[in-house]
């Protein structure tokens, strides 16, 4: 999956310009309730301003809060200016970008601000591809990481008429054991199915149902 396929776009998404003061901005932020948003210089990203910053830059400066508030531009506490990523990124490079802050913003090769993405989107994308949204059995496992083991789970799916919810594969520290997240459907063979895994070298680690 690629940025552009979950990304708010810019005609959609809540921005203010560099020269906006920090009042006009924290305004907007409490406005339309959300904790962040990208700073514009034109069609140009700038950075990102969220409430955060503005209660960490108004601390540190030595102006009275409601000087500080008229005063200082959302340009000159925005952060995150070299933080952004490209439309055709793949999707996972959001995940630690938006480890601390609220956004991510998605931009061209001149900087121009084409949208974002949240860390809400983020998370909801990430609970789909675990199948959390969906009730169904849910099989941790693991194995050795070998070549052809991905299929041979393939096929003992098949065997048994197992829909797969989701599939999901993660290297063991050790990089010789594979562990792999199953989540199907509990069509009533499912007991039968985790143990023909188990009898194709695949160890069970847990069994989790309407999980």
């Amino acid at each position: 999956m690629f940025v552009q396929s979950v990304m708010i776009p810019r005609h959609k998404m809540v921005s203010v310009q560099t020269g906006a003061t920090v009042r006009e901005a924290l305004k907007l932020l409490n406005d339309r309730q959300i904790d962040g948003m990208p700073v514009l210089s034109g069609d140009r990203y700038a950075g990102l301003i969220t409430k955060n910053r503005i209660f960490e830059a108004a601390f540190h400066s030595d102006l009275p809060k409601q000087r500080f508030l008229d005063a200082t531009t959302a340009g000159e506490i925005a952060i995150k200016a070299d933080d952004t990523v490209d439309e055709t990124a793949v999707f996972e490079e959001t995940l630690i970008k938006v480890k601390d802050v609220p956004l991510v913003a998605v931009v061209d090769a001149e900087k121009n601000c084409l949208g974002i993405v949240t860390r809400f989107d983020v998370l909801e994308q990430f609970q789909s591809a675990f199948g959390m949204n969906k009730k169904g059995v849910r099989i941790a496992l693991s194995s050795v990481d070998t070549e052809g083991r991905i299929l041979r789970l393939a096929e003992v799916t098949r065997q048994f008429h197992q829909n797969i919810i989701a599939l999901t594969t993660f290297d063991d520290d050790d990089k010789l054991v594979r562990r792999i997240v199953i989540k199907v459907d509990d069509n009533g063979d499912t007991d039968k199915f985790i143990d023909r895994l188990e009898r194709n070298g695949f160890k069970v680690i847990s069994v989790k149902r309407n999980g």
